[in-house]
């Protein structure tokens, strides 16, 4: 079982940058796709951007992409989601989840996430 802390939210202006975090402890972190969630009040979740688990495939929503980068770090047992040219509609709690993949699956997982962190809120304002 993996748990998984996010960190590096907070307020930014519009057209600013913010790079999020997410450490994970316990199990093998290379042996998970990790994924970035956001969630802005009376919306669903939603699947930002996810990562394969060797780093090799990406996938991006398409009203993120260009703006945000999915990158992880297997030694040091972090995924990070930077954003860029940040929009007030990015404004959310954003969660990064994780989900087992075999080692034969290298691909992202646009599901299936059973881990998830507490969430960092990030508020872009006008």
């Amino acid at each position: 079982q993996v748990q998984l802390a996010e960190s590096g939210g907070g307020l930014v202006q519009a057209g600013g940058s913010l790079r999020l975090s997410c450490a994970a402890s316990g199990g093998t972190f290379s042996a998970y796709g990790m994924g970035w969630f956001r969630q802005a009040p009376g919306k669903e979740r939603e699947l930002v951007a996810a990562i394969g688990r060797t780093g090799g495939s990406s996938y991006y929503k398409e009203s993120v992409k260009g703006r945000f980068a999915i990158s992880r770090d297997n030694a040091k047992k972090t995924v990070y989601l930077q954003m860029n040219s940040a929009k007030p509609e990015d404004t959310a709690v954003y969660y990064c989840a994780a989900r087992p993949s075999s080692p034969f699956e290298t691909i992202y997982h646009l599901s299936g996430y059973v881990y998830w962190g507490q969430g960092t809120q990030v508020t872009v304002s006008s």
